[in-house]
């Protein structure tokens, strides 16, 4: 079942514009040391039918080696890569007929992971012009029918219904489950702990801000963490036992994740990480303090039969091996009970994946075989990237989200201070300016969002499109 009063939608014109990132402290994710990266932000002009033509904005960071880690590419191969994918959305949603929302991402989605294949994409770059460009066009259309967008997917109006991309949810009843949708005005910030991340002390950077992970809790009051793994077990371990005696002092009481990042390649490393985990005494002591373990095995090596009996004492959750939207059905047939939400992936992608959950929740089987999502960053910028991200983790009912944007870039790094002092105008529950320069305002662990529920995708600030570089530059950016 879908809305019969999703308003048809059509592509006019689609402008991109760059902005480097500079990272005030190097984060290390796997085997990636990352200080600079691009930022491509998208500004499309949609007509809405009877609701008029409206600007719609997205933003995102375009990170070398997460989506995809080959060897044999550099970072500028991956940043061009991303680049490709975002022309080929651009051009592709320019022609056709006026379609909903959804039914445009339908329309083109097979063409373009094809088109991105053939070009050497992985999956993940492949999906991501679409990812971010459906951000854009969602935007036009809320702003142009002047509504939030959790009012627009509560009522459906985006037209999200039976396709036979997803024939496991065929008769799902989407404007029942949509409907109930509850987005909440707060979430809580789960804090990235890097690998190269300091474990001691109470230290500072020059405008203040933490740099320890002491003086981080200290500072924000988080109660959530997410914890950087390397591929080694000992080392590992060794780490994870640090870090938990520090939080064990600093934040009494609080859960983690677990993050591989891919990095456990080979099947006896990752038994032995688990045995590890599981004699670990200040593990042993809370074992519910670990909430899942997050893609430890390449994308790959995701849909080995083994992981299934792997034995984790955490649940398994799918993030880079979500590049397809049947990915996480294949999973969950493979040991996978969890997949993130992530804006870089795609929001179609994340809404139907929690509606999945739901569906096989509902179907029956022990709490050992409930599936679940998580809200997971990738660094989101603050201004237009981190809030469209927040309210999508919002919408769809998740309680906590990786936060790591703002720990690592100062504030909103190197955009025009117009463009920062608009934002921080406009949702001055998200941002303070206590030190300066606005940056991410988080209190007592949690972030406040109330203002992103105003017309359009969770923005009443623009970008400064004329501060930006033209897209040919990304590959140069990093």
């Amino acid at each position: 079942m879908t809305s019969s009063f999703a308003p048809p939608v059509r592509v006019l014109a689609v402008e991109f514009g760059v902005r480097p990132m500079t990272l005030r402290l190097p984060f290390k994710f796997g085997a990636v040391t990352l200080t600079r990266c691009p930022q491509v932000f998208v500004r499309a002009t949609v007509d809405c039918g009877t609701h008029g033509a409206a600007e719609g904005w997205a933003a995102e960071l375009m990170v070398p080696r997460w989506f995809d880690k080959r060897e044999d590419f550099s970072q500028a191969n991956n940043v061009q890569h991303l680049q490709q994918a975002l022309e080929a959305a651009a051009d592709a949603y320019r022609t056709g007929a006026p379609l909903p929302a959804f039914a445009l991402f339908a329309r083109h989605y097979e063409a373009l992971m094809t088109h991105g294949a053939s070009l050497g994409l992985t999956a993940l770059s492949a999906a991501f012009g679409q990812a971010v460009l459906d951000r854009a066009v969602l935007d036009a259309l809320c702003r142009a029918m002047q509504i939030p967008v959790h009012a627009a997917f509560r009522r459906n109006l985006i037209g999200i219904g039976d396709t036979s991309l997803v024939d496991d949810l065929r008769g799902w009843d989407w404007d029942g489950w949509l409907a109930k949708l509850a987005p909440s005005p707060y979430l809580h910030a789960r804090h990235t702990v890097g690998m190269l991340d300091a474990l001691e002390g109470d230290s500072t950077d020059a405008a203040g801000l933490p740099t320890s992970l002491p003086a981080v809790v200290r500072r924000y009051g988080h109660r959530f963490f997410k914890i950087k793994l390397g591929g080694h077990p000992e080392a590992d371990i060794a780490r994870l036992d640090a870090v938990l005696t520090t939080l064990d002092t600093v934040a009494p009481g609080h859960q983690f994740t677990l993050d591989g990042n891919e990095q456990y390649t080979d099947s006896h490393a990752l038994r032995a990480l688990c045995d590890g985990l599981r004699s670990l005494p200040r593990l042993a002591a809370r074992p519910d303090a670990l909430l899942y373990l997050e893609q430890p095995v390449p994308r790959d090596a995701s849909m080995d039969s083994s992981l299934a009996a792997l034995d984790a004492p955490a649940p398994l959750l799918l993030d880079e091996a979500d590049g397809t939207l049947d990915a996480f059905a294949t999973g969950r047939q493979h040991g996978w009970r969890g997949v993130s939400s992530k804006a870089c992936k795609g929001l179609y992608k994340a809404v139907i994946n929690r509606a999945r959950c739901d569906h096989w929740n509902l179907s029956g089987g022990g709490s050992d075989s409930r599936c679940f999502m998580s809200a997971e960053d990738l660094t989101c910028q603050a201004g237009l990237a981190v809030q469209q991200d927040l309210a999508l983790a919002s919408l769809l009912g998740l309680s906590h989200c990786e936060r790591n944007g703002h720990h690592y870039v100062d504030g909103f790094g190197d955009a025009p201070s117009t463009e920062e002092a608009d934002f921080a105008s406009a949702h001055s529950d998200l941002y303070e300016t206590t030190a300066g320069r606005p940056r991410l305002s988080i209190r007592d662990g949690r972030l406040a969002i109330a203002s992103l529920a105003r017309p359009g995708f969770a923005h009443c600030a623009d970008p400064d499109f004329d501060s930006l570089q033209p897209l040919s530059q990304a590959p140069a950016l990093v």
